[in-house]
């Protein structure tokens, strides 16, 4: 659920530990901690945040979504599916999408699109669908024949986001109404 500053004062109290400062807590924590478990926890927190749009300056200042990325160079799954968790639900802010173009953050993610772990799969393409609604955005050469394989997945999710990601982006390249006609393809 999304939240109001009203909100965040009437839940926590106005001498309450804030969301930056909470934020920065959670930062420190995965930063200095050695346990792949409390990574693990701490991280998901982290994701879980990048969903309210109330966060979102919070995490610019704190430089979240580079400690996202970083963790897609991992080889922990748990930590590779929150980090792509967190910026599929942090991706919409304009800001934070042009950030993470910039930083090639294009081509790390969509090297995720085929991965045996769905969820991770999910994230990765959900993510590419926020980024590449940005003008800036440049499409990987590979990526289209990896969609083609997850619309050809048996995996019914993974089929219908290949199906809706490729109408949307590739086969309606002319057509201005792009992800509006795809609902008749999808299982």
């Amino acid at each position: 659920m999304f939240s109001r500053r009203e909100q965040l004062i009437k839940k926590c109290g106005e001498g309450g530990v804030g969301r930056h400062d909470f934020l920065r807590q959670l930062i420190h924590e995965f930063t200095t901690t050695t346990s792949i478990e409390r990574k693990r926890q701490t991280l998901a927190n982290l994701a879980n945040f990048a969903y309210d749009p109330i966060n979102y300056e919070f995490m610019k200042q704190l430089h979240l979504v580079d400690l996202f990325l970083a963790q897609l160079s991992e080889t922990n799954q748990e930590l590779l599916r929150f980090a792509l968790a967190g910026l599929c639900n942090i991706s919409c802010d304009p800001e934070i999408k042009e950030y993470i173009i910039s930083l090639k953050g294009i081509n790390l993610i969509a090297s995720y699109v085929l991965h045996k772990n769905e969820e991770i799969a999910l994230n990765a393409l959900t993510t590419l669908f926020y980024l590449f609604e940005s003008k800036s955005a440049v499409f990987p050469e590979d990526l289209e024949q990896k969609v083609i394989q997850l619309e050809a997945n048996s995996n019914p999710r993974l089929k219908n986001l290949g199906t809706v990601f490729l109408q949307a982006y590739y086969r309606n390249k002319n057509d201005k109404s792009g992800i509006q006609n795809v609902s008749s393809n999808i299982v």
